[in-house]
């Protein structure tokens, strides 16, 4: 896995990006999730992103260091494992 911060995100990549790190407001991060067409469930968010071709197709908000939890961890293993 490879991290690249740019000035507006930071994706993590495997053979493609698989995730990426957004601030989406001043206390809130989004941890999208390149999830293809994967049914959005729990606190995953279906972005559109299939409908417009966007590889990040789902997201989960974190406000807290708390709100990393298994299920977050669960999607992004996810997420990794369909890069493959």
């Amino acid at each position: 896995m490879k991290a690249s911060p740019s000035k507006t995100i930071v994706p993590l990549y495997r053979n493609h990006v698989f995730a990426e790190i957004k601030p989406a407001t001043r206390t809130r991060i989004d941890l999208g999730f390149a999830l293809r067409d994967l049914k959005a469930r729990g606190r995953l968010i279906d972005t559109g992103g299939l409908a417009k071709k966007d590889r990040i197709t789902h997201r989960i908000p974190i406000a807290k260091l708390e709100e990393i939890d298994d299920e977050v961890k669960h999607w992004l293993k996810i997420a990794y494992e369909l890069d493959a």
